[in-house]
C-alpha cells in the first residue's frame, strides 16, 4: 500500500493510541498470574495478537472484546505448547516468550517473519539461557529465529550482552519465576529506559529486584501475584509523530492520553525538542501536551541511546533546523525492523537532505526537502517519519509499504486527516 502526501499544515487535537510495550508486557504477565487479569485500552496490533497467541499456547484462557482483554492465568503452571509459536514481526514477543519457554521441561520452537529471522539477533539471550541448564539454540545456528528452547532453567549467576534491552528484560522476567535468587551481569548496558519499564512492572507486581547501575541485578525469584486490572497509557513513541508534524509545518498540536509519570523512555523526546527551541507546554490536569512549532528550530547534539526509537523522527525534524544536528549512541538502531540509520539517511537524501551516516548515528545539516518516491523499508518508524517529512516538503511524495504503520499507530490515517494532512 502507498500513501500520496502533499505539503500540509497540521493543527488540532489528537488522542494517542495505547502503548505497544505496555500492552505486550501486560499480556505476558497475565499469563503467570493467579486468577483473571483485565487489560483495558490495549493496542490493537499484530504484535498484540502474536503475544496473545503465544500465551494461549502456554495455557492461558483469553477473552478479547473491543476495548478490554480478560486473561485467566496459569498460576505459573505452564502448559507445553503443541505447536510452533509465531512472533510475527515482534522482537519483544520473540525474546520475552523465549524466556518464558525456558521455564518448562519441553521443547518450544519460536519463529517469526523475515525481519525476525534475519535481522533481530537473539544469540545473547540464547547464550545466557544455555549457561543456566537450558537447551537454547538457533535452528540455523546463525543467532536468529527459528529458535528451539528446552528448560527447565536453573537459578544462579549469568551474564548477557545488554546492547539491546529486550534480551535483558527477558532474562529479568524469566528469573523472577524461579524458586531461588539469581544474579545477572550485563555487559554494554543500553536502552536503559526500556529496562526501567520492565523493572516498573516487576516492582508493581511485588517482585523484588535490586538494580546496580544496570550492570548487575539480583532477582529474588518466587514471583507470585493475583490477576490485575490495568489501563494501558498512551504511547510516547507514537506521540512523537503528531508533535513532529506541528514542528515541520510550524503549527500547534495538542496530544492527549499520555501519562507523564510513566517510565516510557521516549518521553525524553519532549526535552530534546525543547532544547531545539520548540515551545512545549505540559498540563497534567488536562492530560495534555501542547507543541507549538512556530518558533525557530536549532540543531543540537543528542546521545539517543536511551530513547533509540526516536532516531528516525529526530532526523526528519533536524532537516528543518537552522544549524546542524549530531545524533550519537544509535548503533543498536541498525538491528531493529530495518537498519534505521541507513534507512532514514537514504530516504531523506532522496528528498534533498544533507545527511551524513556514521557507524553509531547521523549528522543532519539544514535542508530544504522536496517530494520524492520513498520506501518504508517495512519499518513502522521509518514509514511514519517519512510521512512527517513529506508534510513539510515542497511537492508531492509517495511512500510505499505503509501498511507496517499498523504495528503501533493503527489510527494514523484518520488522525492526520483530522489534523489537516493532505494524504491519499
Amino acid at each position: 500500500m502507498k500513501y500520496k502526501v502533499q505539503k500540509s499544515e497540521i493543527t488540532g487535537d489528537v488522542i494517542i493510541p495505547p502503548s505497544k510495550s505496555h500492552t505486550l508486557r501486560a499480556i505476558l504477565f497475565s499469563l503467570m498470574a493467579k486468577g483473571t487479569s483485565t487489560i483495558r485500552n490495549y493496542l490493537v496490533s499484530a504484535d498484540t495478537f502474536a503475544m496473545i497467541d503465544a500465551i494461549e499456547k502456554f495455557g492461558a484462557k483469553v477473552k478479547m472484546e473491543r476495548d478490554v482483554i480478560e486473561i485467566e492465568g496459569v498460576v505459573g503452571r505452564l502448559k507445553r505448547p503443541s505447536d510452533v509459536i509465531q512472533a510475527g514481526n515482534s522482537g519483544q514477543v520473540l525474546r520475552f516468550i523465549a524466556g518464558i519457554a525456558a521455564l518448562i521441561d519441553s521443547y518450544v520452537v519460536i519463529t517469526g517473519d523475515e525481519s525476525i529471522r534475519t535481522r533481530r539477533p537473539v544469540k545473547p539471550l540464547l547464550d545466557a539461557l544455555t549457561s543456566q541448564n537450558v537447551f537454547a539454540e538457533s535452528a540455523a545456528l546463525n543467532g536468529h529465529a527459528p529458535i528451539i528452547i528446552k528448560g527447565p532453567m536453573k537459578a544462579g549467576v549469568m551474564a548477557i550482552d545488554g546492547s539491546d534491552s529486550q534480551p535483558v528484560s527477558a532474562l529479568l522476567i524469566a528469573t523472577s519465576f524461579l524458586s531461588e535468587p539469581s544474579e545477572i551481569y550485563v555487559m554494554n548496558p543500553g536502552e536503559k529506559g526500556w529496562i526501567n519499564v520492565t523493572l516498573s512492572w516487576l516492582s508493581n507486581l511485588g517482585v523484588k529486584v535490586i538494580n546496580h547501575d544496570y550492570r548487575h541485578y539480583k532477582v529474588y525469584g518466587r514471583a507470585a501475584y493475583d490477576g490485575f486490572d490495568v489501563t494501558i497509557p498512551g504511547d510516547f513513541s507514537t506521540a512523537c509523530f503528531p508533535m513532529a508534524g506541528a514542528i515541520v509545518t510550524k503549527k500547534l498540536v495538542r496530544v492527549f492520553g499520555l501519562a507523564m509519570d510513566d517510565p516510557q523512555p521516549d518521553k525524553q523526546f519532549i526535552e530534546i525538542i525543547r532544547k531545539m527551541g520548540v515551545s512545549v507546554t505540559v498540563s497534567k490536569e488536562e492530560d495534555c501536551i501542547e507543541v507549538d512549532g512556530s518558533g525557530e528550530l536549532r540543531g543540537i547534539e543528542i546521545n539517543i541511546n536511551d530513547c533509540i526509537d526516536t532516531l528516525p523522527i529526530l532526523a526528519v525534524i533536524a532537516c528543518f533546523a537552522l544549524t546542524p544536528t549530531y545524533i550519537t549512541g544509535a548503533k543498536i538502531a541498525r538491528l531493529k525492523e530495518s537498519d534505521r540509520i541507513s534507512a532514514i539517511a537514504s530516504e531523506l537524501r532522496k528528498m534533498g537532505a544533507q545527511i551524513e551516516e556514521k557507524e553509531d548515528g547521523l549528522i543532519i545539516h539544514p535542508s530544504h526537502l522536496r517530494g520524492a518516491e520513498l520506501s518504508s523499508h517495512k519499518d513502522h518508524r521509518i514509514a511514519l517519519s517519512l510521512l512527517i517529512a513529506a508534510l513539510g516538503a515542497n511537492g508531492e511524495s509517495i511512500i510505499d509499504g505503509v501498511e507496517c504503520i499498523g504495528k503501533t499507530y493503527p489510527t494514523f490515517f484518520y488522525d492526520f486527516l483530522c489534523l489537516g494532512a493532505r494524504i491519499e
